[in-house]
């Protein structure tokens, strides 16, 4: 028997993980701030709908959409407000809403192949940090072993871009660009004075990508509150993302 997750156990998984990042507690968003999506087949996703919060989102707030349409009009090069309405529009397999612009980000994060489900978040600590003169230092180093478990050790940061298919091409060319230097995809793309975004391959994954990636935040401000802040060295970093206990305990993790 399969053991593939049928549309309806990823609808049920999709809500599951945006409510549990619109826990006030957690402090990831407020009122409709945020989005997430998962991979219903190669070339079709779940998203949230426009103005949806995430903290009660049900499944009557997700839309399917035709990802093929996404990334032609990406790729296409320039287009209107008008264009990109009508292809949210005519993209839309099921659902009653509309899929924020947002989830052209969306579309092309999930273009990676092992990226099957992602979050959109506006954490405080981290848009303090990427509203800030400071934000660069979130991808200068990692400073504790179990952010480089957890998130790996190259991430990328975005200037800010208008939201949109304008922030959508330039994450695609920075993505590319990426890869081709550190051998691999980022598992945080942090937009500057915007928020985040965690690519996993499962919701679980996404959600410890952003608790890690917001704990790291934290450490910084505080590093930074009394200095500036030392990153491990490049071998020790290394070590600890191919240490077999580490990836070991990285499994683990992934199997939650």
């Amino acid at each position: 028997m399969s053991t593939e997750m049928q549309p309806s156990d990823k609808l049920t998984e999709i809500v599951g993980l945006s409510r549990a990042l619109g826990d006030p507690q957690l402090d990831l968003v407020i009122l409709a701030e945020g989005n997430t999506s998962v991979r219903t087949a190669s070339d079709r996703m779940l998203v949230k709908a426009s103005g949806s919060n995430m903290m009660t989102a049900g499944e009557q707030d997700f839309v399917e959409v035709d990802l093929s349409l996404f990334m032609e009009l990406i790729n296409a090069g320039s287009a209107s407000d008008d264009d990109v309405t009508a292809m949210l529009t005519a993209s839309t397999i099921q659902g009653m809403k509309r899929p924020s612009v947002e989830s052209l980000l969306h579309a092309v994060c999930l273009q990676i192949s092992d990226v099957n489900v992602v979050a959109h978040t506006h954490p405080t600590p981290i848009n303090a940090l990427l509203c800030s003169d400071q934000a660069s230092y979130l991808i200068e180093g990692s400073m504790f072993p179990d952010q480089i478990v957890v998130m790996g050790q190259s991430q990328m940061l975005v200037p800010y871009v208008d939201p949109g298919l304008p922030l959508a091409q330039e994450v695609l060319a920075r993505l590319r660009s990426h890869v081709r230097r550190f051998g691999s995809h980022p598992k945080v793309i942090y937009l500057q004075n915007h928020g985040m975004f965690a690519l996993g391959a499962t919701a679980e994954e996404t959600l410890q990508i952003t608790a890690m990636a917001v704990k790291a935040a934290r450490v910084m401000i505080s590093a930074l509150s009394v200095g500036r802040p030392t990153f491990l060295a490049q071998h020790n970093a290394d070590r600890i993302n191919t240490r077999p206990d580490e990836e070991l305990r990285r499994n683990l993790l992934s199997a939650f």
